[in-house]
This record gives structure tokens, C-alpha cells and sequence, in this order.
């Protein structure tokens, strides 16, 4: 559980701190604490129990960007953006995140598509089971769509059934803020 999260936590921490943190050139600080991304997408300071520990430069080659969440008791929500070139398929594009998650145990319990309250867009989701303890099922979430020109994928680490709410609240506000604020370049 965490492990995507730790490995940004690991870069933001490293030498690569100040970049983690100002996101280069590709965020901008506002007067509220949100950090705005070039794509249009703000990433506000908290997103209901989840608040920001970090934004910066997920994938040079890619020019993707991320912004880390966190909540209570291990709870991780992670935003990446990335530049729509040609097509997206979710299920090609997540497949190494995918990958590591059955290499390590995780066991695939879920995939489909959703629409958030009735709309237009469709989002492709994966969810593992990464383990169990006592009353509690740790699972891994796995969202992407494409939003105007960007790739909007998300990620919420959380434990089943306590943090559900806070999972589903995280992954709506996400995919409402991307439809409402990326604009197509």
C-alpha cells in the first residue's frame, strides 16, 4: 500500500525537491495556495479530506505532470497530467501501473467505465485488492480519460469499506475540475 505514492514522496524529496514543489514551468502558484497547471487544471491545496503534498514533472518524456495527495491513514490520491498526441486508450497507458500491481500480489477486482453524475465524459477504472487486514481490504484505483487535448489519469490508494466515500468523492471532484477546467490548445 503507498507505493506509488512513496516513489513520489522519494522524488519530491530528493534533489529534486524545488522542482517537486514549484512544478517548473508547468505550474503556477495562485493567491489561494492552488496551483495552476498550463493545461488549465488547478490543483487546489486540498480536495475534501485530501490535501496536496506535492506537484511537479511525473514523466519528462511524456512531459507529464503529477500533483500527490494525501488524507488520513494512508489514504493517497495522485493527478497526472499529460499532453494528448494521437489517441488514448486508459488500458494501454495504465498497463505498466497495472503491471507492477501484479507483479507485487495485487488481484484485479474490478475494470470498467464510468460517467460521473450522467455526463459526457467516460472514464476508464481498475481497481486491485493489494491486501487485507482485519475489517479492511486495501485497494488501488486506477482512473483515465481524455479531457479536450490532456490526459487526466488518477490514482487513489485507500481501504475498503472505510475511505469508499472519500475514494469516490476524490476521483468525481477530479474528473469534474479536468471537464470544467482544461482548455482545449
Amino acid at each position: 500500500m503507498g507505493r506509488i505514492f512513496s516513489a513520489v514522496v522519494l522524488f519530491a524529496l530528493s534533489g529534486a525537491s524545488a522542482l517537486a514543489q514549484s512544478g517548473g514551468d508547468t505550474f503556477s502558484d495562485r493567491g489561494d495556495g492552488d496551483k495552476a497547471h498550463i493545461s488549465g487544471f488547478v490543483c487546489p491545496l486540498r480536495i475534501g479530506d485530501f490535501e496536496r503534498d506535492a506537484v511537479g514533472e511525473a514523466d519528462p518524456e511524456r512531459q507529464s505532470d503529477f500533483c500527490a495527495y494525501s488524507a488520513r491513514d494512508g489514504v493517497y490520491g495522485t493527478i497526472r497530467l499529460t499532453p494528448l498526441s494521437g489517441g488514448y486508450d486508459a488500458k494501454t497507458a495504465l498497463a505498466p501501473d497495472f503491471g507492477e500491481q501484479e507483479s507485487t500480489g495485487g488481484k484485479r477486482i474490478a475494470e470498467k467505465t464510468i460517467s460521473l453524475d450522467g455526463g459526457d465524459l467516460s472514464i476508464y477504472t481498475r481497481t486491485y485488492r493489494t491486501a487485507r487486514a482485519e475489517a479492511l481490504e486495501y485497494r488501488i484505483l486506477f482512473a483515465g480519460a481524455a479531457v479536450k487535448n490532456w490526459v487526466v489519469e488518477a490514482t487513489v490508494e485507500y481501504a475498503d469499506p472505510r475511505d469508499t466515500r472519500e475514494q469516490a468523492d476524490f476521483l468525481q471532484a477530479v474528473y469534474t475540475a479536468a471537464v470544467k477546467e482544461i482548455a482545449a490548445k
